[in-house]
């Protein structure tokens, strides 16, 4: 099936196999501030606020680069009672139409909170455009997940002129991993046949199950960009969860019954992480066998920390949408989403 490039093209209307495949090339991306210019003095803590997949970009920063300053992403209706004028309010929604990054912006607004819009249209861009904030432009793609790696090419714009980060280290970094996973990529194209093609081998040994998806700190915002693409690229239940919080409690309900429970485990590694992380996977393992599946290890490849965390994100991409083909169903449409949607506006 998934060595059939007639069937992928016919259930894959909207090309996300092509999209994943082209998307390091949004590490590339320019944004413009404008003549806005963002004076770091007059900030004291930044909030990220965005949903789903607009929300990512704020996690998989907290890994790379990572903050001096206090950084909160925030997923809600609501901003933290402390924003204020020396907040740093960044409302990232794709679409620009999410009703919660609205409240949210309405917030940061009413606490006098300097604002910096990410969007690629919608009622948030307009917002942005009449009362002149800075505005960074994403491109048009199909759904918000599809934008992740634009949406932190925008977000580093914005740290850069904050100098949180050090632009021309950060574009070199960025240009590296950009070379990095084009060149890692190659290996998961549909005409890779299964044989040889790991991301098609890991989704036939996914397919049938619910999937949970565990990582450590540094890699934890990867696993819950494969939760998100399980979910709605494979329409294939899936959640995740962070070592060592995982260990305090969620490890004992792995200990009931069935013994033979109808999961498939994704565990995803990095030499990064912190020893005792690595630890707790062997031993958790060790623990748990014959309690639940044997753990699926995907081993993340790359040189530093930005490189790891981005060949994993694209990795679960590309098993997410082998796993939509096996599952027969188109990977890009959220029809239930958009349901759901204008059920809240009814």
């Amino acid at each position: 099936m998934l060595d059939d490039l007639k069937f992928i093209h016919q259930r894959d209307a909207q090309d996300a196999l092509g999209i994943a495949e082209k998307q390091w090339q949004q590490l590339g991306l320019d944004f413009e501030l404008g003549e806005h210019n963002l004076k770091p003095n007059d900030i004291e803590n930044i909030v990220y606020g965005g949903m789903g997949g607009s929300a990512l970009a704020g996690l998989l920063s907290k890994s790379w680069p990572g903050y001096d300053w206090p950084f909160e992403v925030v997923r809600q209706y609501h901003l933290p009672k402390y924003v204020g004028p020396k907040t740093l309010f960044i409302g990232s929604s794709y679409s620009g139409n999410t009703e919660e990054e609205l409240s949210m912006l309405a917030a940061a607004e009413k606490a006098g909170a300097k604002i910096v819009v990410i969007s690629s249209g919608g009622q948030v861009s307009e917002i942005a455009k009449q009362k002149k904030y800075p505005l960074l432009v994403l491109p048009n793609v199909h759904q918000p997940r599809f934008a992740v790696l634009a949406n932190l090419k925008a977000l580093i714009t914005i740290l850069a002129a904050l100098g949180i980060v050090n632009k021309e280290k950060a574009d070199q970094e960025l240009g590296q991993a950009a070379d990095f996973l084009q060149k890692s990529i190659s290996d998961w194209l549909p005409t890779v046949p299964q044989s040889k093609n790991p991301a098609k081998q890991l989704a036939m040994e996914l397919a049938g199950k619910s999937i949970a998806v565990y990582a450590g700190p540094q890699m934890a915002p990867a696993a819950y960009k494969w939760k998100i693409s399980f979910n709605e690229n494979a329409k294939n239940v899936a959640w995740w969860n962070e070592l060592p919080e995982f260990d305090h409690n969620e490890l004992i309900g792995w200990s009931g019954q069935p013994h033979d429970k109808p999961y498939g485990i994704v565990n995803l590694l990095s030499n990064l992480e912190d020893p005792k992380i690595l630890k707790r996977f062997k031993v958790a393992e060790k623990l748990l066998s014959g309690r639940r599946p044997m753990a699926n290890t995907v081993e993340a490849k790359g040189n530093n920390l930005l490189q790891q965390l981005l060949w994993l994100v694209a990795f679960g991409d590309f098993v997410s949408l082998y796993l939509a083909l096996i599952n027969n169903v188109n990977p890009t449409p959220v029809d239930l989403v958009e349901r759901f949607k204008q059920e809240l506006d009814t």
